[in-house]
């Protein structure tokens, strides 16, 4: 292998402790679709995670971590930019045109010296180009060893082993960027095969959240998902041993995480806690004082990327992201406090998917503080998961959407109808503490009104001081960014007068592409 020239060493050397000490490598896992708390280690007793276990004994184990966005495309725009989604132009919507003007961390790392790559999903769904052509937003692609997986749907790349093949070819001393990007636990999944290959059994499950029914069916749909969770952290262990195996692991950043919560009806791509708070684990051998951590501190996906940075000893005023909605955790790692510690976190979102009259989103900002949470649905008069005689297409098919439909459809109930796919309040607060699954909405209740009022002039001051379109005045051109596929464009309008083909058709459980 090439070494690298003393000329490039040095510069990648400014910035960090001493001349004695390389700038570290990072590595960067995020599966797709997995909810907080899903890992064994946040006490789940129905999934086994002993790569993620691993990650968070060694390092730091976060219990508030939370993306701007619970949609796979601006959530991951959110990591790359170090910028909340709504101040993303285009990219605050799901399936966009990547705006040129936005630089991204692993772009920046790439001038600096590092090797970037990434194996499976990057940033997706959507299209990134940079003057008419193809853009790499992450690294270069390293996915064509392929593996045969043990259920249908399950992705067949061979996430480990083209780690690895990124490895080999990287020059000796030279500091790395990589990204592991599953595309499990994402629909869909062969029916049972947590039951058939897992060894799982429903009786794992005690209980299933209050906003779906309680049935074997649905247990068998969750245990389908952890089956696939277990799956991505397998290669998380392989990849873990390779590192140890190279002399690698300790000065390397490992973090693990998702970018959105389980693909079940009300959690994927709606906002509430439990839609966008997400599992994170880092470690970094040496680099981390006092291992084993538990961090309860707000953080959100804005901050990887100013992190990072600040981490690799890179100065962003001349990479366009100096305009950062994230800050540094550097002085967690020192077991120091964060430089801007957080007294809550915003979330929100525009348009996902597809299903509604001329494009139009489902525009939402919301404020997470303490025991509330407490948002406002700008548009209540839309179909928060699409409308309905589209399919709910916001919302992934699965055994647990067709049994809330079918309730409903039955006369046997509307209760679980309601809660995923019913039309919803403007404004609306909840008892997080006593009310985990936010069900009961106690906005209007005369002994909240202040506290309502309180958490709606934070969430509007904060929004407008970072001028967020949505809050400042230009909130119509959400709605107006096209769509980056062409199947997705007006497909609500085409979809009403039969003009849809069948290469036309969306399904939004296999929906996946990007060109990046």
């Amino acid at each position: 292998m090439k070494k690298l020239s003393l000329l490039l060493i040095f510069t990648l050397y400014l910035g960090c402790k001493s001349f004695n000490t390389p700038p570290p490598n990072i590595l960067f896992v995020i599966s797709d679709d997995q909810s907080y708390p899903h890992t064994s280690i946040y006490g789940t007793k129905w999934v086994k995670t002993p790569g993620f276990d691993r990650i968070a004994r060694q390092g730091l184990l976060f219990n508030h971590a939370y993306t701007t966005n619970a949609k796979c495309s601006p959530s991951r725009s959110t990591i790359l930019t170090g910028r909340d989604s709504w101040l993303l132009e285009e990219a605050a919507n799901h399936v966009p045109f990547f705006p040129e003007k936005f630089s991204t961390f692993p772009e920046v790392l790439k001038n600096k010296g590092y090797k970037t790559g990434k194996t499976g999903k990057g940033w997706a769904p959507g299209v990134a180009l940079k003057n008419g052509k193809q853009r790499n937003l992450i690294g270069e692609d390293y996915s064509n060893i392929k593996v045969n997986p043990p259920a249908k749907f399950i992705s067949n790349i061979d996430y480990a082993e083209n780690f690895k093949n990124f490895l080999d070819e990287k020059q000796d001393n030279q500091p790395f960027f990589f990204w592991v990007g599953g595309l499990e636990p994402h629909r869909r999944y062969e029916y049972q095969s947590g039951i058939k290959y897992g060894n799982k059994k429903t009786k794992e499950i005690k209980k299933v959240p209050d906003y779906w029914p309680d049935s074997d069916n649905i247990k068998t749909d969750m245990l389908d998902y952890a089956f696939e969770i277990e799956y991505f952290d397998s290669h998380l262990e392989r990849i873990i041993d390779e590192l140890e195996k190279r002399g690698l692991l300790e000065n390397t950043i490992i973090v693990v995480t998702s970018d959105n919560g389980m693909p079940f009806p009300r959690v994927k791509g709606q906002v509430f806690p439990f839609d966008n708070r997400l599992p994170l684990a880092i470690s970094w051998g040496e680099g981390i004082k006092n291992p084993g951590r538990i961090i309860n501190d707000y953080v959100s996906f804005s901050d990887f990327a100013p992190t990072f940075l600040d981490l690799a000893g890179i100065h962003v005023k001349n990479h366009d992201m100096e305009d950062f909605s994230g800050v540094s955790w550097k002085g967690i790692f020192n077991d120091d406090s964060i430089l801007q510690k957080r007294d809550y976190i915003i979330i929100g979102k525009e348009r996902h998917d597809v299903g509604r009259e001329n494009d139009k989103g489902y525009p939402v900002r919301a404020i997470i503080a303490g025991d509330y949470f407490f948002s406002i649905n700008f548009n209540p008069e839309r179909w928060p998961a699409g409308n309905p005689e589209t399919g709910y297409l916001n919302t992934d098919g699965s055994p647990t959407k067709t049994e809330i439909l079918n309730l409903k459809k039955e006369g046997k109930t509307e209760e679980f109808w309601q809660y995923a796919f019913g039309k919803r309040d403007e404004e609306t607060l909840y008892d997080i503490k006593n009310d985990p699954n936010c069900i009961k909405n106690i906005a209007e209740y005369d002994k909240y009104i202040s506290l309502k009022d309180s958490l709606k002039k934070i969430l509007i001051e904060d929004l407008t001081k970072n001028k967020d379109p949505r809050i400042i005045g230009d909130a119509e051109v959400f709605d107006i960014y096209p769509y980056a596929d062409m199947r997705t464009k007006n497909f609500y309008n085409r979809y009403m007068r039969g003009e849809l083909l069948d290469s036309d058709w969306v399904n939004p459980t296999d929906f996946e592409f990007t060109v990046e």
